[in-house]
């Protein structure tokens, strides 16, 4: 789905859209400040399939933790984590098997066994590039730092969790020491507003795309057959067992 900015004009103070800052010293040189929001601030959560709603409350969670960036680490234990860490966690305690550590093999997992849609050329969220967008995809990123013998040279990796219902503006999922939620700088585990970066910004948008593997296959509820008059028992059960199973 794209992103509608009609609602720009109900543009709110930063300071009541919703954002919960946190600030907590963990070291004596690192400090974790993140936003949270409900997952009911989100404008198309209730509609997610409730894999997708188990990943976001998950996601939402871990930004209650303060926990700061922190360059290797994937484990809340050790007070903070890196983007690729904080990717890997959640999509673990959401379910999903075999997730790659670095947002590299990240990448490469996704593409090979997923859908990944290249966005590189793309200005703007409003794009038609960005018409297949769900929450629960991965965003991906190139140039945020400096890599070696990785083709192509992805960098970071976030999730996409919605559109916030007060604005409408997207948001994301991640950690990061420098990007922001409602203009504050951020430093941690946190949601994100989701920018392109302009032409000009060394670090590039290059993909997105759906979880790989069964995660994200929903199931379709089988129609009724032509003529059906609610009496088939049959196929009354089976509809009932696909969908409360």
């Amino acid at each position: 789905m794209g992103i509608p900015w009609g609602m720009k004009g109900v543009l709110q103070p930063a300071c009541v859209i919703g954002l919960i800052l946190l600030a907590l010293p963990l070291r004596a040189n690192d400090s974790a400040v993140v936003a949270t929001i409900r997952p009911t601030d989100l404008l198309e959560f209730a509609s997610q399939p409730p894999q997708i709603q188990f990943l976001i409350e998950k996601a939402l969670e871990l930004t209650q933790e303060n926990l700061y960036y922190r360059f290797g680490s994937n484990s809340p234990r050790l007070g903070g984590m890196d983007c690729s860490g904080a990717i890997q966690y959640t999509l673990i305690q959401a379910g999903v098997s075999e997730v790659p550590r670095s947002s590299h093999k990240i990448y490469q997992w996704a593409n090979d066994n997923g859908s990944l849609i290249s966005t590189r050329g793309a200005g703007s969220l409003d794009d038609p590039i960005f018409d297949q967008l769900k929450p629960g995809d991965l965003l991906f990123w190139e140039g945020t730092y400096a890599v070696k013998e990785r083709n192509p040279p992805i960098s970071h990796v976030m999730i996409y969790l919605g559109r916030h219902k007060l604005d409408g503006l997207p948001i994301m999922f991640g950690s990061s020491d420098g990007r922001h939620y409602r203009r504050q700088r951020i430093n941690g585990v946190s949601v994100f507003d989701w920018k392109i970066p302009r032409p000009q910004d060394r670090s590039k948008f290059v993909a997105y795309g759906p979880i790989p593997g069964p995660f994200n296959v929903q199931d379709e509820v089988p129609s009724a057959p032509s003529g059906w008059d609610g009496r088939d028992e049959g196929f009354l059960r089976a509809l009932l067992k696909r969908v409360f199973r």
